[in-house]
């Protein structure tokens, strides 16, 4: 486990907190987790939820998704994803708006895995070098990705080889990234 890339996302959801208290003058709001349990949950209204990020006690297995694909996970996608319970976090890097992928509960963590695998299966189908999303944009057929090869992470067009190289690996671009609320 690269616990420097745990360490660089906690940093940002420190920031993106911070950012959102500075403009909102409250905790993180959505109304997309309205009804779901989470650890993160501070309060929840008719309208919206309350969340802040919440460290992991234990660090979550994503062996069932190595296996469903029969490939060993780069360290820095089981790091960005098992070392905290937090909700989407909007970002902008050099310009780019993107949303960070987390995990919300226990619960929400096999859709995730479900979903990591059929895309890495899809990859898998047309010979492309398996790589892993960790971040949604605005553009639905543009992803951020970590390279399970290199550990660069990359904005991927799905489904084509077109792939931008955006940092040399998941530390660097947590670092750059900027809160965006």
């Amino acid at each position: 486990m690269n616990h420097s890339v745990t360490h660089a996302l906690w940093s940002f959801s420190e920031r993106f907190v911070s950012a959102w208290n500075d403009q909102h003058g409250s905790k993180p709001q959505s109304d997309a987790y309205l009804g779901l349990e989470s650890p993160c949950i501070v309060q929840e209204t008719d309208d919206v939820v309350i969340w802040q990020p919440i460290q992991r006690v234990e660090f979550a297995d994503f062996s069932n998704v190595e296996a469903g694909i029969g490939i060993s996970l780069h360290e820095d996608v089981t790091s960005f994803y098992a070392g905290l319970y937090c909700g989407d976090m909007t970002a902008q890097f050099e310009g780019l708006s993107l949303e960070l992928i987390q995990v919300w509960s226990d619960e929400d963590l096999p859709r995730l895995q479900e979903n990591m695998l059929g895309h890495l299966l899809m990859q898998k189908r047309l010979k492309q070098n398996p790589t892993v999303f960790i971040a949604a944009t605005d553009d639905e057929l543009d992803v951020i990705s970590i390279c399970n090869v290199t550990g660069e992470v990359i904005k991927e067009r799905i489904g084509t080889k077109i792939r931008d190289v955006l940092a040399p690996n998941v530390e660097t671009f947590l670092q750059h990234l900027s809160p965006e609320v």
